[in-house]
Formats: C-alpha cells, sequence, structure tokens
C-alpha cells in the first residue's frame, strides 16, 4: 500500500488544520492543540510528511517551522468543502422535518408559537416559520417561557424545565427531530 495516496484521517485533517492556519507553534504545542500525547503528535507529523502533506524548515539548531504543501493545502480545501457541503445538506434536512413538525401542528389550527431556547436550531424554527405557506402564524422566542403565553411552545433546547401543565401544548424539537432521524 502506498502511503503518499492514502487520504487524511481526522486527527491529521485536525493537524493539517492547525499547521495551516500558521500559528508559530513546536510540537508541544501542537500536542496540546491537538489534545494528544506528544509521542502521537510526533507520529501525525511524520505520516503527513510521508504522505506530503507538510514539511519541515529548520530555523535554526533547535526550532522548525511546518509548512503546508500545496498538496496539504488542496486537501485542507477540498476536506473543507466536503464537510461545508455535508453540513449544508445536514441543514436541509433539518429544515425539512421541522416544516414536518409545523405542517402538523399548523392542520391542527396552532398559529401562535413560542420558541424556547437559544442556539442555531432557533433559528432554523425561526426561518421554517417565516415561509409564505403559514399564513396567520404569529410567534416570538426567547430563553424563559412568558407567564400567561397561549400557543404551542417549540423547544430548541436539551434538558428543558417546561411546566408539566403544558404537556399538551409544546413539542420538544431536539426529541422530535432525533425520532424523526431514527425512523427514516
Amino acid at each position: 500500500m502506498n502511503t503518499i495516496d492514502d487520504p487524511l484521517n481526522e486527527r491529521e485533517f485536525e493537524l493539517v488544520n492547525i499547521i495551516g492556519a500558521k500559528l508559530p507553534a513546536n510540537q508541544r504545542d501542537l500536542s496540546k492543540q491537538l489534545d494528544a500525547s506528544l509521542g502521537m503528535t510526533n507520529l501525525l507529523i511524520r505520516r503527513l510528511i510521508s504522505k506530503g502533506y507538510i514539511r519541515i524548515r529548520q530555523l535554526n539548531k533547535k526550532k522548525v517551522q511546518y509548512i503546508l504543501t500545496p498538496k496539504g493545502f488542496a486537501e485542507k480545501y477540498r476536506k473543507s468543502i466536503k464537510y461545508t457541503l455535508k453540513t449544508i445538506r445536514s441543514i436541509g434536512f433539518i429544515r425539512r422535518q421541522l416544516d414536518t413538525v409545523i405542517h402538523a401542528l399548523y392542520d391542527k389550527g396552532e398559529r401562535g408559537f413560542f420558541i424556547l431556547g437559544n442556539s442555531d436550531l432557533v433559528e432554523l424554527v425561526e426561518m421554517t416559520l417565516r415561509q409564505p405557506q403559514w399564513t396567520g402564524i404569529k410567534f416570538s422566542r426567547g430563553d424563559q417561557l412568558p407567564a400567561n403565553f397561549e400557543g404551542v411552545v417549540l423547544i430548541c433546547r436539551e434538558l428543558s424545565d417546561v411546566p408539566r401543565s403544558l404537556n399538551g401544548k409544546c413539542v420538544d424539537l431536539v426529541e422530535e427531530l432525533a425520532k424523526q432521524r431514527e425512523n427514516e
């Protein structure tokens, strides 16, 4: 097996990203940033050198500089694009799942929503509720449930502390999205 054509594993890619950031670092610094032992960091560096992703430039007798090669830059770029596209697909999938949940509530006549939480999921829920097909929907958001809220609470955080009195009027979106994912 030719090690030069081997793709990067996650740890190697992490090290390529650290080196690519051009922060001055020795092996000890790199091992701290990787949260890996010095020996593991040394092994990863040697592997990346043999694969042609990085090279070492001797600065003086005690100092070296780790530099990404053109192949290292290309792989970093390729993996970054691949990761970004995977993330975009995941966001699209979550949006479609949210659309299904909102559609079911909308069909039951629900028009008022409170989005409980403060996360990226809240932003996706808001984007979903702003779609033109949801006529008459009103919503607000916050970290605390308002005292006299009438409508459905959409929980966008884990380990929620929603009062039991809302049992029929709340949807734990984290749990609901996980259930939908399991059913696919």
